[in-house]
């Protein structure tokens, strides 16, 4: 089980197309479903267990990190690593009704253990997607610690030395408990259309706008200019990429690649894509910069703006502030189920397996056992 949590982690993040929530900084699907669905399997979990654990998981992943952000992040820390494994151990345990002393040691475990930094967005580095798998392994060998009986300090949040201290120079323990009729944390994901960080979709959206609605020959493009949020142009505004997994985090590329081709799906952010001189040459006339107003409104609102000079002088601006995939612009049933077999695809599976595989899912919380075999 931990290796399979630890390669599930790797895989569900690797490529840049799974879900997370802006107001947390968080990926939460990737480190959770890769624990509980190995663990699951091996305990033949019905389905609206398996169900349970995926909320309960979501919920404290979301809040831990909804807690400690921004100030998390500016401290160098992956959310996705930090609070997701301590959120997907605490799945685990709704899954699995693990008692109230349990839950408390697993939850110390992985809470004394998360760590993962930010430092994997520099310098072209491929371990981004190990954070994931790290907090997913977390997960399930705390879970494994707890029960074989290993202690945890009563209060592991609080205190100087307490995660809460420890992760964040500023944080808001108000955010840990929920308001009277307040939505689940799980309503507040959003779905990504395009292969790329978050950061980078707005601006997709806004370049994929201005190219379905003007003819405009890359070669003629005299400069781009993007302005969005402050958080979303740090580690996002390089012009040079030289692997993949830098393509996925430079809003220069993404914007490029997105006016070159009309798309910005995995095919897009492949080694073709990046060796392509037009996609390299237009990267280069794109500069980021941060937007006050845009900075002001963020997380409730994630804009950016994308302005494009051409040559003969004419002008093209868009502005996108939500983005396609978030909660008050959602992703239809038939996009889903069309992301789902563009990257079972991908992945090598036939089309028969793969909506096998997306009926089963569309299914729960009947088949859960069905499902198990299939993956």
């Amino acid at each position: 089980m931990p290796v399979a949590a630890l390669v599930n982690g790797i895989s569900s993040h690797a490529a840049e197309l799974d879900d997370g929530v802006i107001s947390g900084i968080v990926h939460p699907g990737a480190p959770l479903l890769s624990a509980l669905l190995p663990v699951a399997e091996e305990q033949s979990i019905d389905g609206r267990r398996l169900l349970l654990g995926i909320v309960s998981g979501y919920e404290a992943t979301v809040r831990l990190a909804n807690a400690i952000q921004p100030s998390h992040k500016m401290r160098g820390y992956h959310a996705t690593a930090t609070c997701g494994g301590i959120g997907a151990a605490l799945g685990i345990l709704n899954m699995t009704a693990a008692t109230e002393e349990t839950m408390k040691n697993a939850v110390s475990a992985a809470a004394v253990s998360a760590g993962g930094s930010l430092k994997v967005l520099e310098d072209g580095s491929q371990l981004k997607p190990f954070n994931p798998g790290h907090a997913a392994l977390t997960a399930v060998v705390s879970v494994a610690l707890a029960k074989a009986g290993f202690k945890g300090p009563d209060d592991v949040m609080s205190g100087r030395a307490g995660f809460l201290a420890m992760m964040a120079d500023a944080y808001e323990e108000e955010a840990l408990f929920p308001e009277r009729d307040q939505k689940l944390c799980i309503e507040s994901v959003y779905v990504k259309p395009y292969a790329a960080c978050r950061y980078c979709h707005p601006a997709i959206e806004a370049a994929l706008q201005i190219r379905c609605e003007k003819v405009i020959c890359v070669e003629d493009i005299e400069w781009i200019r993007v302005a969005t949020y402050k958080l979303a142009v740090d580690h996002h505004d390089h012009t040079v990429v030289q692997e993949v997994s830098s393509a996925k985090m430079s809003i220069p590329f993404s914007v490029a690649a997105a006016m070159v081709t009309g798309r910005a799906g995995i095919e897009e952010y492949s080694e073709a894509c990046i060796r392509d001189t037009r996609i390299v040459r237009l990267a280069q006339k794109v500069s980021v910069i941060p937007d006050e107003h845009y900075s002001a409104v963020f997380p409730k609102q994630t804009p950016a703006r994308v302005e494009i000079r051409c040559r003969n002088g004419s002008d093209h601006v868009r502005e996108v502030f939500l983005p396609k995939g978030e909660p008050g612009n959602p992703l239809s049933d038939d996009e889903l189920n069309n992301k789902f077999m563009s990257l079972a695809a991908y992945a090598g599976l036939t089309s028969n397996q793969s909506a096998t595989i997306r009926d089963a899912v569309w299914n729960l919380p009947d088949g859960a056992e069905r499902l198990y075999e299939l993956l």
